[in-house]
């Protein structure tokens, strides 16, 4: 059983065993909570929910829903995860990176499949953080995640130029150059006054950093676009820009209003939510069944996403989050979330790092950074609904620039090896092309091989000058054979080849195997079939140096020291010994050969 262990710097760590909740928690209120921490949280809380609450909104409209859907997912997933999570300063909620994943689901399912993909992914993801798989998500390939982490920012950047420039598309298509040719046949239909209002957000999006930071910069900037665009529609005749009043309406006791409901997130069932004909979803096997792919892919980039946010936060405060606690706590909230109207959650990088610059000290500031969203709802709601739909698409256009961070791509392409900058760039395209599923899946498929193939090529075994070193003098029919590098799969073969011939008069061949670190199966086999062709060629074969693994391995597959065959150890210089003493016939080796 996992527990908390004060140490004698007072904090805390987490014993290995079971999985905990509400690590990063505990482990902030137990040095105690004082004044001053609390109006720390207040004030990074407050500015963090400042810039969640147009965002939440921008992306639930970028991934095909409402934009009140995106304010739930912060208000339930922010406040649970944060509760509940393993890292002390992390802020969940919608993500950019969704998009790509969720518009799809919506545009087929509605929002009560969106919202059951999204339960099914918060299942998956309890299973990985009990499985205590939070460790295994760090082994995906940088190449990989820079690659689809680019292709996401394209595809949503694109996706804004319909709101953006005012744009007569209809829906616009699934696939990605669908998407491009009817965005280009319907260029002639673009607005000045929509591009106008997108013009000044992005402007003052991009300027406003500069004079001050005090203030987030979405926060001024949608509301001074909220406040022009109303402005020049009283003042300029036929002024019109596209709201979120005038695109969204909702039922409210059998009456059609327009906007964004001025209630809290309220329970209930995510099947009984709209489908893509606007009649609640039928649940069944089959939903879920076609649900699955969509609910595993939104899993593994949920997983990745919160990990990688936590990681930033870990290097922004000196701080460790537990990455399987916070697996454990993205999947309640991803279960919690669909249950109240919300979508899919995940670590928000963005959000996460202001609340860090913003002072935050505990989990409580992304507690109330989800509170301030809710009560943003409940008591502004109308005039959230005046907000033009070009300002939230070029809140998403500075969104998706810092997350191609596309200095960093070219970067590597300049300086990484060929074969990972091959890496980069197809998960960059398929991505864009197809999905992220596609491009997840392939490219850590090749990265994996290219990776075996480093492998295998320093896996190597070299037959060692008798002169080289004083211990190594050997006598007539003896040669040192050090075999360097893991024995895996990939590599056991290659390496190995080295070994099928050896010269006349050899009696004695020593494997050096001190910088052997792993054997598998494969390996495994490899060396078996070394070793009995050297015995069959009245060969005595020793083998030194061997590693707690690799000695482990041997031992579960019967390996025995043989007389006059085989001798086994890990101490090089007695291997040496009973090579010697084969020789001169002297003790039997296998008397000698369990080398300490």
């Amino acid at each position: 059983m996992a527990k908390l262990f004060p140490s004698s710097t007072g904090t805390f760590t987490v014993s290995p065993g079971r999985v905990r909740l509400a690590v990063a928690l505990r482990r902030a209120l137990a040095g105690g909570y004082r004044a001053a921490d609390l109006r720390a949280d207040l004030a990074a809380g407050t500015v963090v929910g400042i810039v969640a609450l147009p965002l939440s909104m921008a992306l639930a409209i970028a991934s095909g829903v409402p934009p009140q859907h995106g304010l739930y997912t912060a208000i339930v997933a922010g406040f649970a995860i944060a509760v509940l999570g393993g890292s002390k300063v992390q802020v969940s909620g919608p993500t950019a990176a969704f998009v790509v994943l969720l518009a799809p689901i919506a545009a087929r399912f509605g929002v009560g499949g969106l919202a059951l993909a999204s339960l099914l992914a918060g299942l998956m993801l309890v299973v990985m953080g009990l499985a205590r798989f939070g460790r295994l998500i760090e082994f995906v390939p940088h190449p990989v995640t820079s690659g689809f982490t680019a292709g996401i920012a394209l595809v949503i950047a694109i996706l804004q130029l319909k709101d953006l420039l005012g744009l007569d598309t209809g829906a616009l298509p699934e696939h990605f150059l669908e998407r491009v040719a009817v965005l280009a046949r319907s260029l002639p239909s673009a607005r000045l006054d929509d591009l106008a209002i997108g013009a000044l957000t992005l402007a003052m999006l991009l300027l406003w950093p500069r004079l001050t930071r005090k203030v987030p910069a979405p926060l001024v900037a949608l509301a001074v676009a909220g406040a022009t665009a109303a402005l020049l529609a009283r003042l300029v005749p036929g002024f019109e820009v596209a709201t979120i009043s005038t695109r969204f309406s909702y039922f409210l006791g059998g009456v059609e209003r327009a906007g964004i409901p001025q209630l809290p997130p309220l329970p209930a069932l995510p099947w009984s939510l709209p489908g893509p004909d606007g009649q609640p979803l039928t649940l069944s096997f089959d939903l879920v069944r076609q649900l699955l792919p969509s609910a595993f892919a939104i899993a593994m980039l949920g997983a990745i996403e919160s990990l990688l946010s936590a990681v930033v936060a870990d290097g922004m405060t000196g701080k460790k989050h537990d990455p399987d606690g916070e697996l454990l706590a993205q999947g309640l909230g991803n279960m919690v979330a669909p249950f109240f109207g919300g979508i899919a959650a995940t670590g928000a990088i963005a959000r996460t790092a202001t609340n860090v610059r913003s002072g935050a000290r505990t989990p409580l500031a992304s507690v109330w950074h989800a509170l301030f969203v809710l009560l943003a709802v409940v008591a502004a709601a109308p005039l959230l609904g005046y907000l033009p739909m070009a300002a939230l698409a070029a809140l998403l256009l500075t969104v998706a620039w810092r997350m191609s961070e596309i200095e960093h791509v070219i970067h590597t392409v300049k300086v990484a090896p060929k074969s990972d900058v091959a890496v980069l760039l197809l998960c960059f395209a398929l991505t864009v092309l197809f999905d992220m599923v596609v491009a997840v899946s392939v490219g850590i498929v090749l990265a994996s091989l290219l990776f075996m193939r480093r492998m295998a090529d320093a896996a190597t075994v070299t037959m060692v000058d008798p002169n080289e070193h004083a211990e190594r003098k050997l006598p007539a029919g003896m040669v040192v054979y050090e075999i360097a590098g893991p024995l895996f799969f990939g590599a056991a073969n290659k390496a190995m080849t080295v070994l099928r011939t050896v010269e006349k008069g050899v009696r004695v061949v020593l494997l050096d195997l001190r910088a052997v670190p792993v054997l598998d199966a494969t390996g495994l086999v490899a060396l078996d079939s070394t070793v009995g062709k050297l015995r069959q060629a009245g060969i005595f074969v020793v083998l030194a140096g061997v590693q707690p693994q690799p000695l482990r391995v041997l031992a579960r597959a019967g390996w025995r020291n043989r007389d006059g065959e085989l001798a086994i150890g890990r101490s090089f210089e007695l291997a040496l010994e009973a090579g010697k003493a084969h020789l001169e016939g002297g003790a039997a080796p296998g008397q000698q050969a369990l080398f300490g």
